[in-house]
Order: C-alpha cells, then sequence, then structure tokens
C-alpha cells in the first residue's frame, strides 16, 4: 500500500484511540459541576461515567464480529457518525437523563471505533512495521489519559462543562471525513454469515452484571450481580462451543496459547495498575495535603512517561521477541508498585515521582509489545474479534482494580468520610491495595513468560 495512505490511516487511527480515553477523564474532572447543573445525588451522577463503560463493555465483541463479517471501515465509520451526534447531544442535554442516555450512544460508537480502529491500522501495514505504529497508537490512548483531566478543568473552570463535549465533535467529524475519503473499504475480510443474536446478547447481559455489579461494590446486591454475571459469561462459552458461526471464537484461547496467555496477562496488568492514579490522588490530597491541582500535576508523570517511549517499545518488538519485552515491562511494574507498598507520611516528592517514572516505562514496555503479541498470533479475519477482546481485557481489569480497593477502604475504614482521624487507616489501606497489585503483577509474569514465542507462530 502507498506510504500516504498508510499515513493517513495511522492519524486516523491515532486521532480516534485519544478520543476515547480523553472523554473519559476529561467528564470525569467535571461531574462536581454537571451536579451543580442538574441538582441530582452522588449515585445518579455517578451513572453518566458508568453508562458509558457499560455500553462500551456490552458492544464491544458484537461490533468486532459485525466488523470481521461486513467491513470494519464500514462499522469504524459509523461509529465516528454515532460519536459525533451522541457528543453533540451530550452538550445539549437538558437534564441528567438525556445526558446518561446520550452517554449510552457514545459508549456504543466508542465501541464500534475501539473494537476496529486497530485492525484497520494494522492491515495497511506490512508485519515487520506493526509494532511502531502500535506503539503510537497506544501512546495516543495515553496521552488522551494525561491530558484529560487538564483541558477538562481548563474547559469546566473557564467555560462549562458542555464545551467537552462540544470539543470532540469536529475531532470525529474530521475523523470520519477522512475515513470517507481516504480509507479503504473493501474487500471485507470475513464472509457475510449468520449473526450469533444470543451469543451476543448472553455475553453483552452477562458483561453488564459484572461490571455494574462490581461498581457497586461492596453492597450485598453487588455480590448477586456478579454471580449472575459469571454463571452467564460460562453459559455464553458452553454456548458459543455449540454454534456454528459463534460471535466470539471460544476455540481461539484453547488453541494459541500466545493469544491465551497475551489477553491474559493485559488483564492482569490493567487489575494491578489501574487504580494507581486514584489511591495516589488521595495520598497525596489527605496524607500530604497537595491541593488538587497539584496532584494532578504530578499524576502526569506516568502516562506522560507512557506516551513518549509506547512507540520505542512498540518498534523494539518488531526486532525483539515481544514475550520478553513485555515480561520485562510486567516486572519493572511490579517492581514499582512494591516500592510504593512503603508510602509513609514523610515519603518524599522524588521518591514517587520516580516510582511513577518506573511505571510508566513498564507500562510502556508492557501494553505496545504485548498488543503486537495478540494482533500478530492470530489470523487477519479475526482481528476485529481480538480487538474487542483487548478492549474488553482492559475495561474488566480497570473495574477489577477499582473494586479491589474499593473492597479494602470497606473493610479497613467503613462507610465513613475521611477525615484526619482516619488517615493512618487510610494510608494502610493504600498500603495493602499496593500489597494486593504487587501480587497480581507478579503473577501475571507469569502468563507473560510463558506464553511461547511469537517468531514461532507466524
Amino acid at each position: 500500500m502507498k506510504p500516504s495512505r498508510q499515513r493517513t490511516t495511522l492519524a486516523v487511527a491515532t486521532l480516534t484511540s485519544f478520543m476515547g480515553p480523553f472523554l473519559i477523564s476529561s467528564v470525569n474532572i467535571a461531574l462536581p459541576n454537571i451536579q451543580q447543573a442538574f441538582g441530582v445525588d452522588v449515585v445518579l451522577l455517578s451513572w453518566i461515567a458508568t453508562a458509558y463503560l457499560l455500553s462500551v463493555a456490552a458492544a464491544l465483541v458484537p461490533a468486532g464480529k459485525i466488523a470481521d463479517q461486513w467491513g470494519r471501515t464500514r462499522v469504524f465509520a459509523l461509529g465516528l457518525a454515532i460519536l459525533a451526534v451522541a457528543s453533540l447531544g451530550s452538550a445539549m442535554a437538558p437534564s441528567v437523563k438525556i445526558l446518561i442516555a446520550t452517554r449510552i450512544l457514545q459508549g456504543m460508537g466508542a465501541a464500534m471505533v475501539v473494537t476496529t480502529g486497530m485492525p484497520i491500522l494494522i492491515a495497511v501495514y506490512p508485519p515487520e512495521k506493526r509494532g511502531r505504529v502500535i506503539g503510537i497508537y497506544v501512546a495516543a490512548v495515553y496521552l488522551g489519559l494525561s491530558i484529560g483531566p487538564l483541558v477538562g478543568g481548563l474547559l469546566t473552570q473557564h467555560g462549562s462543562w458542555r464545551l467537552i463535549f462540544i470539543a470532540v465533535v469536529p475531532l470525529n467529524v474530521l475523523a470520519l471525513i477522512m475515513t470517507l475519503r481516504y480509507l479503504p473499504f473493501e474487500p471485507v475480510v470475513g464472509e457475510k454469515l449468520p449473526f450469533d443474536l444470543i451469543g451476543a446478547l448472553l455475553y453483552a447481559t452477562s458483561l453488564v452484571l459484572l461490571v455494574y455489579g462490581a461498581s457497586r461494590l461492596p453492597a450485598n446486591l453487588a455480590w448477586g450481580l456478579i454471580g449472575c454475571g459469571a454463571a452467564g459469561l460460562f453459559g455464553f462459552v458452553l454456548w458459543e462451543l455449540r454454534v456454528p458461526y459463534p460471535v466470539f471464537e471460544i476455540r481461539l484461547f484453547a488453541s494459541n496459547r500466545v493469544f491465551a496467555f497475551s489477553s491474559l496477562a493485559a488483564l492482569i496488568n490493567y487489575s494491578a495498575t489501574f487504580a494507581v492514579t486514584f489511591l495516589l490522588s488521595l495520598y497525596f490530597q489527605y496524607i500530604q495535603n497537595f491541593s488538587p491541582q497539584s496532584a494532578g500535576l504530578v499524576l502526569m508523570a506516568q502516562p506522560i512517561v507512557q506516551a513518549l517511549f509506547s512507540p520505542l517499545a512498540g518498534h523494539l518488538s518488531d526486532r525483539v521477541e515481544p514475550a520478553i519485552l513485555a515480561s520485562l515491562g510486567m516486572a519493572i511494574t511490579a517492581a514499582g508498585l512494591l516500592a510504593l507498598t512503603v508510602l509513609a507520611q514523610t515519603t518524599s516528592l522524588a521518591y514517587i515521582l520516580g516510582v511513577l517514572i518506573a511505571l510508566g516505562m513498564g507500562f510502556a514496555l508492557f501494553s505496545s509489545p504485548n498488543m503486537n503479541a495478540i494482533m500478530s498470533a492470530i489470523d487477519q479475519r479475526h482481528h476485529g474479534i481480538a480487538s474487542g477482546v483487548v478492549a474488553t481485557m482492559r475495561l474488566l481489569g480497570q473495574m477489577t482494580s477499582m473494586a479491589m480497593a474499593t473492597l479494602v477502604f470497606a473493610l479497613v475504614i467503613g462507610p465513613r468520610e475521611i477525615e484526619p482521624a482516619l488517615y493512618p487507616q487510610l494510608l494502610t489501606s493504600v498500603r495493602m491495595c499496593f500489597i494486593l497489585s504487587s501480587c497480581l503483577c507478579l503473577a501475571g509474569i507469569f502468563f507473560s513468560v510463558y506464553r511461547g514465542r511469537l517468531r514461532d507462530t507466524v
């Protein structure tokens, strides 16, 4: 393919990979202002964030399957159009219920874009350049996460929270125009086979129950929802093994160890690391009395390092076995998490910054090579499904990480507001979370090391 077409595809994929994380992190910073604007309680307010995540979770794998059969660029373009309309609707929402509804629509569009963007990108680049472009793609994700709170805070403080949604509309429209004009729409990779509607509904319902249940911990109802979701996923697996045209190829996990272990490593990595920012934010603001702005500036160190080193790590994975780089990244991450288990009230800022920089390098070394291993280990006709699996692992890992932190806080502190008298318990909770995260990360090294060699599979 012509280099100009490759560069255009990379630009579109990078732009869209930035928008999703930006929407999550920037909107979260504006939630207090949204609460004031609509006068709603905290439970309803939490649905503004939760509805988006649930919608993405439910739509990821079905969208990937549809894209594999009917054309990824078509589904990608449709997702961009839905995102643009939904973002405009969110900006104009007259009530919190309408805002939640448009956030659900946003999640559906985001799922269609996320699950197709990566397969479209790697389809136009030869295998020997795949790691480099994946690294750039992943760097854009981290860039969206890192500048989202800063830009969202500025727009909200000096204008309105509605400007956050308005700001992404031109980006969506630009990406859609470039997609329609420059990206190839043919050929369709997969055959037009019957769609497994029952499997799709089982998957979506089970995942929604799991994610929503995790968000409601430690309430008793949460355990029931999680149990129903787990049972539903078990039924989903049994169903997919029986039907002739499954929505998700479960057999990929059984027949392809590189794909299976790389996916599990991604799940464990996100489960161990996603709550780091949340925990350190509490530590800085309560234990060390930082302002929210100061805490946010310090915490930007990690994603900035990730964004800088991800393209390099991806480029290296084209030449060095991805399992080696990813395992090294997981080991560095585990060491960083272990270093945070000794946090005290007097821990120096230089020490924490050093740990955050190490964590950023560890994440970069793990993420891009691991993604390269997943996408390179399977046939191109399954790339949409694989991309959906990676995004699902990321979402489940994020929810697991936050659920783990919620449980620890519930057990150590209980349902009480944090005040100076509880700071020792808060510090104990933070340390316990980092101990558990370290153990998870150490377990993840096993799956990363023993996934098998990618070079032997391609």
